[in-house]
């Protein structure tokens, strides 16, 4: 029996998970502490991101020293692809709960509070959407599709196609095509980024959309808001995989750190066309 077939790399006793937990912990509890306005809860908070940025850098570098040194045979990659799926599988899980929070609210809470036994409450109320719901009578603007979201939609897309662009130059060993690819991948990723914080600023002050503006107001900005951080961590993971492929890494035949990255990618844009859909568009 061949060593690529009988041996399966377990790396020895590591401390990052405890170092993870440890920066969780702060994060929590200055969390908690923040949402309360104790004063200790911020520096709680950056203690926590400072630990968990250290945590990454050392266990990514641990992981990828790995890879490059050859430990990883083909049971490892099956482990590794199968570990990415379940968690892109979350991912959907997690934003199809919020889908699903929205789709009900706007076919069934909505209609169900105007209708005929609820008019002695709330008399004024219709079920029309956009709404922030009875009983709030703030004005606000929704956000349409056209203009920066479209904008965006392109740029998300446009990142889609050159992800695949590099991908395929990294299967073909092209790596100046490879570099340009991931870098033009990650630029338009933070691209995205500030032009949406543009369009929350605008929303806030120019539209009175806010997080606070009841049904509306806030299934917009969890829906969006939690997209746009999962751009940035996306587009945080490309511009590390770019490094790596700066230093040499990644060949032909052993390269899933960035297949996973672009599985990531691609299911990013793929959210971006449902929320463009049906929280911009069919409003």
């Amino acid at each position: 029996m061949s060593q690529e077939a009988s041996h399966y790399y377990v790396p020895a006793p590591s401390p990052w998970p405890i170092t993870g937990a440890i920066a969780l912990l702060f994060m929590g509890f200055g969390a908690a502490f923040s949402v309360n306005r104790l004063p200790l809860g911020y520096g709680l908070l950056a203690t926590g991101f400072a630990i968990l940025v250290y945590m990454m850098f050392g266990w990514f570098g641990t992981v990828a020293g790995e890879s490059e040194s050859g430990k990883f045979n083909k049971k490892v990659d099956k482990s590794f692809r199968w570990g990415m799926s379940w968690f892109i599988f979350s991912e959907v899980m997690f934003f199809g709960a919020f889908f699903g929070a929205l789709y009900y609210m706007r076919m069934h809470s909505i209609p169900d509070l105007a209708d005929l036994d609820n008019k002695i409450l709330w008399p004024d109320f219709t079920a029309d959407w956009p709404t922030a719901g009875p009983g709030i009578q703030e004005k606000f603007m929704p956000m349409g599709p056209w203009g920066l979201p479209a904008l965006n939609t392109l740029i998300l897309l446009t990142s889609g196609v050159t992800v695949t662009w590099a991908h395929w130059a990294l299967k073909l060993n092209k790596r100046g095509q490879l570099k340009l690819g991931l870098f033009l991948t990650f630029a338009l990723g933070f691209l995205f980024v500030g032009l949406q914080a543009y369009e929350y600023s605008h929303a806030y002050s120019e539209m009175n959309l806010k997080l606070s503006t009841g049904a509306y107001g806030a299934s917009f900005f969890m829906l969006t808001g939690f997209h746009g951080f999962h751009v940035t961590l996306g587009s945080i993971m490309l511009f590390v995989i770019w490094c790596r492929v700066l230093k040499g890494h990644f060949s032909p035949e052993n390269h899933f750190g960035f297949e996973g990255v672009a599985w990531y990618w691609h299911f990013v844009d793929v959210v971006w066309l449902g929320l463009f859909i049906f929280v911009y568009w069919l409003i």
